[in-house]
């Protein structure tokens, strides 16, 4: 009957929802029973189980009575509904009945596909194409088969006649079918021309459809869709630099697309350009301020890195999600869902906070509205294991393993609860090997299956895992080994005993800090926890307040325009500048622990690599008490290499490579060792393996340091009820065990780049760029003056601070006001201009050279400084000579 080849093809050409209205009423009409595999197969689209399993139940029952065509079409639901040895069977039944039907080989093919028989499927797709050559979705399913086997020339033998047959039938196919074969051989067009590195042509071929577009020729949505389609696939063959630029190349014409900027932002966010990221959502959302998945996005990206700006977004995404009202093109279903995303993020921002009461709030109000969204459960459950909740986080990522398997597998095996069988490791290795925007692997699944094949005690596999995770990873990480070493270097140089002697009123005299350090990976956080146990000791995690206070120095420099940073700058820090930051960084330490517990006598910040930053701890607390951890080093280096670090942009891009990770430990033993000799008898070394050997002794041994009465609760770690953000968040929750010691020898075939870069001879690089200032506050001492109108003193200052750094910014223009004040205009002319040119950011400073050049009567140059700073600046005369200090100096 002629309704039946309709209803095939609206089939076909995916119209479910029509073709189940349409194949109802027919059947109601004539109980034809070749209508029912038709309409099964519309249910199964439409997600309707319960229907497609009744009416393929009645196609069943009058299987005698279906023709081949019929039963090709029942065939069809059956491979809906995943029963595909069933649908195997009727297909090979019907082809030997009927050897040459066209759509049962197809049908047939699509079968083997999916049982991973790939070399049946294209024979059976190949077979069903000669037959019936105008099948546009047969010939996506061989491209794709091509593909896939890296046939190459085939699937561009077989493109060509896909675009031929594609052309043949414009005018019988609905504009949304004939787009998306069109957008799907496009795209593979561009794969094709990826793989042949022909670069050329495929951005010729997205210049014309642009010119189309701006012609009128086409839709900017499509453009944008095939623009992004291209740098996804720059990106999954590892060319993110690649799809950035090109990207960006169109990004200047179409700055306005928020789908091109959320794209542009993800990639840069895959490869570690946070703030470029922010920058990006911020200037797309000048333009629109209304939308929700910019602020959602930003404020993703900001949340581990810039907590007032993730706050500010996560809260403005849920107003606007909150005000939002069902309209025909916005029904309510996608508005729940944008409510959703909306409060995850704000989630997420809250529990980053550690505001824990208010995100687990948030996490089940969204859970109960949507159960299966996966972002709030893997988020919770993330909270819940640093809680130290396991069981339920347990519970929690197994429910995120029936909804993704992958990604609850792999956040099970982080959590230690590695697959039994393995057939889910093979099946998480072929997932890891799917190209994705992250490139032609995906390095987090690839940790977890060498953490899985090595509970397996498959050590070479687990091995040879890592070593993908790892090389996965270091494209994204421009870790500079050389850098490192230098700035070591100059920390050695810049914190000597000298410095000490000469500054033994830096600091203040408090006790209460506490810092944990070492190696990442050396026992940091059990160290911890076992402190954290004591009534007395509050363990606050890995702070940045010490990296804040090395920023904040090395932005002062840059600010007064000085030449130098840290840690060169540190002769420069008087007392009162010392005491005052460390009183900050105090003040900070106490509120941390005041809500849990007030009354800590000492506060444990843990951040491992404070090593290098014992210094700079001795010059604010020289009372500080340090516990430095050790390890056998070949340890902390596998433990390092299979550890996806989440601040692995952040400073942790060492410990993605064997050699590198040998440089570091070889710059952490010397550093250590400056240390040591600085501060003789004030640093505690505590081993790891003796702490897992001698608990109770290694305990009593860093309480009695600390200057803490013995009490034997610190022996329950374990049990110990605080949040733990670190890579060791399960284990501080086992007792102490045994099995992690020596676990080098598991893999010492694989050591060698390791040997290499810890035993390579350190060659101290030259430093003779650091210069050494007999004593702190030149230029602050020098503007307390001049701000007294003493200024003979102020002058004498700024010219010490000159001699030794001729090149001081603020001190060549704090001479330079001094000058002026006492009327020696052109020579303090001249030391403004000098100081302006190295440090142009300073309007107060523009100002005062505007007032000289005034004053001293050269107006062409008041006129050029004005025009440089404001082209509609008018002359200004002034009243006074009064030349304005900055507040900042």
């Amino acid at each position: 009957m002629n309704e039946l080849n309709i209803l095939r093809k609206m089939a076909e050409q995916q119209q479910h929802g029509p073709l189940k209205e349409m194949a109802e009423s027919l059947y109601q009409q004539t109980e034809n029973p070749a209508i029912l595999p038709l309409l099964a197969t519309a249910c199964a689209h439409l997600g309707l189980k319960q229907q497609t399993e009744i009416r393929y139940e009645q196609a069943f029952e009058s299987l005698a009575e279906l023709d081949c065509d019929g039963r090709c079409d029942l065939a069809a639901v059956l491979i809906v509904m995943q029963r595909l040895e069933q649908a195997n069977s009727m297909l090979t039944e019907i082809l030997i009945e009927q050897p040459m039907h066209a759509l049962a080989y197809a049908r047939l093919g699509y079968c083997c596909l999916l049982q991973d028989n790939l070399s049946s499927a294209q024979q059976h797709f190949e077979q069903s194409l000669a037959l019936q050559p105008s099948r546009l979705v047969v010939h996506g399913n061989l491209l794709n088969l091509y593909l896939n086997q890296a046939h190459y020339q085939q699937a561009q033998g077989q493109l060509d006649e896909a675009f031929e047959q594609l052309e043949q039938q414009y005018d019988e196919l609905l504009t949304g079918i004939y787009q998306q074969y069109w957008l799907q051989f496009n795209t593979v067009q561009l794969q094709l021309w990826l793989k042949n590195e022909d670069f050329a042509q495929a951005e010729d071929w997205l210049q014309q459809l642009c010119e189309q577009q701006q012609a009128g020729e086409c839709e900017e949505a499509l453009f944008i869709h095939c623009l992004k389609q291209y740098s996804r696939l720059l990106a999954e063959s590892d060319l993110h630099q690649q799809a950035s630029d090109i990207l960006r190349e169109y990004f200047k014409q179409y700055s306005g697309n928020s789908d091109l900027c959320l794209t542009l932002s993800e990639l840069a966010q895959v490869q570690g350009h946070f703030m470029q990221a922010v920058n990006l959502l911020q200037n797309a959302l000048k333009n629109d301020d209304q939308n929700i998945n910019l602020w959602v996005q930003l404020s993703s990206a900001c949340v581990h890195r810039f907590d007032q700006k993730a706050r500010k977004a996560a809260e403005k995404a849920v107003a606007l999600a909150q005000a939002l009202t069902e309209t025909p093109e916005q029904p309510l279903a996608e508005i729940k869902w944008l409510r959703a995303q909306a409060s995850n993020v704000l989630a997420q921002v809250e529990s980053q906070e550690q505001n824990f009461d208010l995100s687990e709030k948030l996490y089940r109000d969204i859970l109960t509205e949507h159960a299966h969204f996966l972002p709030a459960l893997q988020g919770l459950a993330q909270q819940l294991m640093q809680q130290g909740h396991i069981d339920e986080a347990l519970e929690l990522f197994e429910r995120v393993k029936q909804i993704d398997p992958i990604k609850g597998h792999s956040a099970l095996i982080n959590a230690r609860r590695f697959p039994e069988d393995v057939e889910t490791l093979d099946k998480m290795a072929a997932a890891a090997k799917q190209p994705s925007i992250e490139g032609s692997l995906k390095a987090g699944i690839l940790f977890q299956l060498a953490s899985a094949w090595e509970k397996r005690k498959e050590f070479d596999k687990a091995f040879g895992f890592a070593n993908q995770a790892n090389a996965a990873s270091k494209q994204f990480l421009p870790y500079d080994g050389k850098a490192h070493r230098k700035q070591c270097a100059r920390l050695r140089h810049a914190f000597c005993k000298p410095l000490f002697e000469h500054r033994k009123d830096s600091g203040i005299d408090s006790n209460v800090p506490v810092y944990v350090l070492g190696m990442p990976r050396s026992g940091t956080t059990l160290v911890e926890q076992i402190l954290s146990g004591h009534s007395d000791i509050f363990g606050a995690g890995e702070l940045g307040v010490i990296p804040q206070v090395v920023q904040g120095l090395s932005r002062w420099e840059r600010h007064v325009g000085s030449g130098r940073s840290y840690p060169d700058c540190i002769d420069d820090i008087n007392a009162y500048t010392s005491s005052g930051i460390a009183n900050n960084v105090l003040t900070e330490l106490i509120e941390l622990a005041a809500e849990e517990k007030p009354d800590a006598k000492h506060i444990v910040d843990k951040l491992p690599h404070n090593f290098e930053n014992i210094g700079l701890i001795k010059f604010l607390f020289p009372n500080a008490k340090i516990i430095s951890v050790r390890r056998d080093p070949r340890d902390i280096a596998i433990s390092n290499y299979f550890t996806d670090y989440q601040a692995k942009h952040g400073g942790m891009g060492f410990a993605y490579d064997l050699e590198t990770i040998g440089e570091q430990l070889a710059d952490h033993n010397l550093l250590m060792h400056h240390w040591q000799q600085t501060f003789p008898g004030e640093i505690l070394e505590v081993n790891y393996e003796d702490v897992v050997d001698d608990l109770e002794g290694s305990a009593r041994k860093m309480l009695d340091y600390i200057g803490v009465q013995w009490q034997p609760q610190v022996l329950k770690f374990n049990e110990l009820e605080r949040t733990v953000k670190t890579a060791s968040v399960w284990q501080v929750r086992q007792p102490i065990y045994k099995t992690s010691k020596a676990k080098w020898k598991r893999y010492k075939n694989h050591l060698q780049p390791l040997i290499k870069g810890t035993n390579a001879k350190i060659i101290a690089p030259p430093i003779d760029d650091m210069l050494t200032l007999p004593k702190a506050g030149f230029l602050t001492e020098g503007v307390a003056l001049y701000k007294e109108n003493d200024l003979d003193g102020a002058e004498l200052n700024f010219k010490k601070m000159l001699h030794h750094n001729p090149e001081h910014a603020a001190c060549n223009y704090m001479l330079g006001l001094v000058y002026l004040s006492k009327n020696h205009f052109d020579d303090g002319i001249v030391l403004l201009e000098k100081a302006l040119e190295k440090a142009p950011w300073h309007k107060e400073w523009r100002d005062n050279l505007i007032k000289a050049y005034q004053l001293n009567g050269e107006t062409e140059k008041v006129q050029a400084l004005q025009a440089a700073q404001d082209p509609q600046a008018a002359d200004s005369q002034i009243d006074n000579n009064d030349f304005a200090v900055p507040n900042s100096l």
